[in-house]
């Protein structure tokens, strides 16, 4: 039966994590959600969750939740801040929005010690640098 269900494939979806200043002018992570295409995403939701180990003590994060009710074409999003402590675990998003009515969904996962300088590239639309999963 599960071999008949054929989902969407997720496509000019990006998740981003861009480091930039906070409303403090310190430098910090933010998660960005990109639409690349030339449609817009409908009733948008984002779960994130970390998890990992720490020091060899099996650590998660509390699930967090976030919603927005449209995301224009080619257009981008700030999800959430991550902070410096997380990054040492792997930080899930799980992504569903409609196009019309049909639903899509896609996980976007950053291993843990992936979010870094050195990882960084420029990010479409957004012309800044981060790391990008498309």
């Amino acid at each position: 039966m599960r071999k008949d269900i054929h989902p969407p494939k997720v496509e000019g979806v990006a998740m981003a994590v861009v480091r930039e200043k906070d409303e403090d002018a310190e430098d910090a992570w933010f998660v960005y959600l990109i639409n690349q295409n030339a449609h817009a995403l409908e009733n948008v939701l984002v779960s994130s969750r970390g998890y990992g180990e720490i020091e060899g003590e099996s650590r998660r994060t509390s699930e967090l939740r976030h919603h927005l009710e449209h995301l224009g074409p080619r257009s981008w999003a700030r999800i959430e801040r991550i902070v410096d402590e997380v990054l040492v675990l792997s930080n899930q998003y799980w992504l569903s929005y409609y196009v019309g009515q049909r639903l899509y969904d896609r996980k976007y996962i950053f291993l843990a010690g992936s979010i870094e300088e050195h990882h960084c590239t420029t990010i479409p639309l957004m012309g800044a640098r981060g790391v990008l999963i498309e």
